[in-house]
């Protein structure tokens, strides 16, 4: 598979991981749009938010969830951040495989001026 995540998740190509369970792996950004810039991404391939089935929604919960305890390990959680995802081409989906974006650590502009 050419998909650069899965490629990070299964140590083909290295990254500066900041979070990893059996669901997820979470990691910083090598083009950061904020002072603190990691993404969240699902071990299982999904391609879009669009691809999401029902049974998923336990994983989606799971991130969320996981999102608050991973902005709390960068110390973000009390000034504040943002969690995006971004859905085909015209949002600016790059990487056709599911990830989230914690964008934080210092003030941001209005929503949506990052990407």
């Amino acid at each position: 598979m050419s998909c650069i995540f899965c490629k990070i998740i299964n140590n083909e190509i290295s990254a500066e991981l900041v979070y990893k369970d059996d669901k997820i792996v979470s990691f910083k950004d090598i083009n950061p749009r904020a002072k603190v810039h990691v993404l969240i991404v699902p071990i299982e391939h999904i391609a879009t938010l669009n691809d999401l089935t029902e049974d998923k929604k336990d994983l989606m919960g799971h991130i969320v969830l996981k999102s608050v305890e991973i902005a709390r390990l960068l110390g973000i959680e009390s000034s504040g951040y943002r969690l995006i995802a971004n859905c085909g081409s015209d949002a600016g989906q790059l990487v056709k495989h599911i990830h989230f974006h914690i964008l934080g650590g210092q003030k941001l502009g209005p929503k949506g001026q990052e990407f």
